[in-house]
């Protein structure tokens, strides 16, 4: 079966050259042409010799997601639904969204295909987990969708991942595709530019703090105690707020460098005057800011909060002295809830989202 290069680093590429009987330059030729260049088809990669072009593509595969659909938005913002798999892996499908704003793009991708966590308030729980991505999935949605949208591209490209799953409970294909993100040689873009979002899986949060080369780390809070957290998400039960906040309180923030708490507003439940007063005491201490998310509606037994709601809370949390943003997902027009793209593509919609 042909190798598939697609999520390999710059030494594994060097080293599958090697067995090809070739010299490390060419490993380091074809990194280019894959990720600083966006070149699927080794007939296309010009840096290299035909006859070494005419072996890869004899002994080797590229296999970036394919698109099965795209939705386009008002806003300016595209939800793609890719499928993926096939002869590389169990078939899935995940959804990415490319977001233009002036002077950049923003990119929001999937690690997983659909989500173990279970978080109540979000579409993509009701998938449950159907497998891990590879790193070659997860940064093949980024250069797909930088392909794709090559006309129109802005100087500055973000990456979130905040699509499908949670990536630190597949960390080492996010970390792999996360480095090639992030290596100058190859996709190159600033870390401060790409942020990783987990719902609290403590030991990740651990073991990213480790790393040489990461992210930036954003938090899904989304409740003011541990017995709303519970009801909202079950991994709470297993990662309560004092552990997932003493590791926030421990993890090595670089200079400058903010962690940001994302809490999404759901009217009645959890965005109250005192949940925000409760908030602002949990992370008091903690050098952050906080996103607030008025709840997009999708098939779920929630109601959005209300306009004085969102403003009463960012006050307060502001007064607290904790920088606080209010954030409308974009896209609402074409499917904007993460997984609802997924449940469309179910032989019965209505039953799988009920």
């Amino acid at each position: 079966m042909p190798v598939e290069l697609l999520g390999k680093s710059a030494e594994e590429l060097r080293e599958f050259v090697a067995t090809l009987g070739e010299r490390p330059f060419r490993g380091a030729q074809l990194h280019h042409a894959l990720y600083a260049e966006r070149r699927f088809d080794f007939a296309a990669m010009t840096n290299m010799p035909a006859a070494f072009r005419e072996r890869l593509a004899r002994e080797a595969c590229i296999t970036p997601p394919r698109i099965a659909r795209r939705f386009p938005s008002v806003d300016g913002s595209i939800r793609y639904l890719f499928s993926i798999g096939g002869e590389q892996g169990k078939p899935a499908q995940i959804e990415a969204v490319f977001m233009p704003r002036e002077g950049r793009q923003t990119i929001c991708i999937s690690t997983q295909a659909g989500c173990a966590v279970d978080c109540h308030f979000c579409l993509t729980a009701q998938l449950g987990l159907i497998r891990n991505l590879t790193a070659g999935e997860i940064v093949g949605q980024v250069l797909v969708l930088l392909e794709e949208n090559r006309g129109q591209l802005e100087p500055q490209t973000n990456v979130v991942l905040m699509g499908q799953g949670e990536p630190l409970l597949n960390y080492d294909a996010t970390m792999a595709a996360v480095r090639i993100l992030l290596d100058p040689k190859g996709v190159a873009l600033a870390p401060r530019h790409v942020t990783l979002s987990t719902s609290g899986i403590v030991p990740g949060i651990e073991r990213l703090g480790r790393e040489k080369i990461r992210p930036s780390l954003a938090i899904s809070l989304n409740a003011s105690n541990d017995e709303q957290r519970n009801a909202l998400m079950p991994i709470n039960r297993k990662y309560p707020l004092d552990a997932l906040l003493d590791a926030c309180r421990n993890y090595p923030l670089r200079p400058r460098e903010y962690f940001t708490f994302e809490y999404v507003l759901l009217g009645g439940v959890n965005d109250t005057p005192e949940d925000a007063r409760r908030v602002a005491r949990l992370i008091a201490h903690i050098r952050a800011k906080v996103n607030l998310i008025p709840w997009n509606p999708g098939n779920l037994p929630y109601r959005a909060p209300t306009p004085e709601s969102i403003e009463a809370f960012q006050r307060i949390l502001m007064e607290k002295k904790v920088p606080t943003f209010i954030r409308y997902s974009r896209g609402q027009d074409v499917f904007a809830a993460c997984g609802q793209l997924a449940l469309m593509e179910t032989p019965n919609p209505l039953v799988a989202i009920q």
